[in-house]
């Protein structure tokens, strides 16, 4: 399933504070020939397009520390072959003046999409307690890193990064607290319903964007329970 070589990420994603406490150096992953990897180890099957049903493998060795697989479960996008470390990407410059929680660098969204989104968003923290923030840009063109100190990023977040750059659009990281609730295989059947490719390049990206966080709001807001999230809604 993975090759056992190690490589660093291509950085267009965000990473969950526990894998940066003492660097913000790139962490590493083992390498694959997918597009697309989920941690947990999560693997994709490159014969579906764009993401597959998948399964977890065996524990392989950890990211950071020891322990920081089993804290974080987040779609990574990399380049396909072992190559040297890129600079991660980290553009406060490109952070708005003022809060908000959705970060709309690419111009996907108009300004009344990004108050229903936002609203929305903050339906979910009341009722919830998890926090969801969405970041839509276009790599290299991304605040990058800079996002973890804006938004505060801890457990209880979600981090939605909306990027087309290597075809599937829909791209999370996920908190430990939001991972003990949410199931693994949501986070795969949503990028498989809504961020393939089809469906933004005949929908538009913003629509894409729009039915992840109505799916992910209706996921999170039912009971925690053994078929929780089973649709994707």
């Amino acid at each position: 399933q993975f090759r056992e070589t190690e490589c660093l990420i291509h950085s267009i994603f965000l990473v969950h504070p526990h894998l940066l406490s003492e660097s913000d150096e790139e962490p590493h992953v083992l390498c694959s020939h997918f597009p697309l990897l989920m941690h947990r180890f999560i693997s994709v099957d490159p014969k579906q397009n764009p993401l597959p049903s998948s399964h977890i493998s065996n524990p392989t060795p950890s990211i950071g520390s020891s322990q920081g697989l089993s804290h974080s479960v987040f779609l990574l996008h990399y380049q396909a072959r072992c190559v040297e470390a890129k600079v991660g990407v980290n553009k406060p410059e490109l952070l708005p003046k003022e809060f908000t929680t959705v970060i709309d660098v690419a111009g996907f969204l108009s300004d009344g999409q990004e108050k229903r989104l936002a609203q929305e968003i903050s339906n979910i923290e009341k009722e919830t307690g998890f926090k969801l923030r969405v970041l839509a840009q276009n790599y290299p063109d991304t605040p990058g890193l800079a996002i973890r100190d804006f938004w505060q990023v801890d457990d209880r977040t979600i981090v939605f990064v909306a990027d087309p750059t290597f075809g599937n659009i829909l791209n999370f990281n996920v908190g430990a607290s939001v991972d003990l609730d949410v199931p693994q295989s949501f986070w795969s059947r949503l990028a498989g319903k809504y961020g393939n490719i089809f469906y933004w390049k005949e929908k538009g990206e913003d629509a894409s964007i729009e039915a992840a966080v109505m799916a992910i709001s209706s996921c999170l807001k039912e009971p925690v329970g053994p078929s929780n999230c089973s649709d994707v809604k």
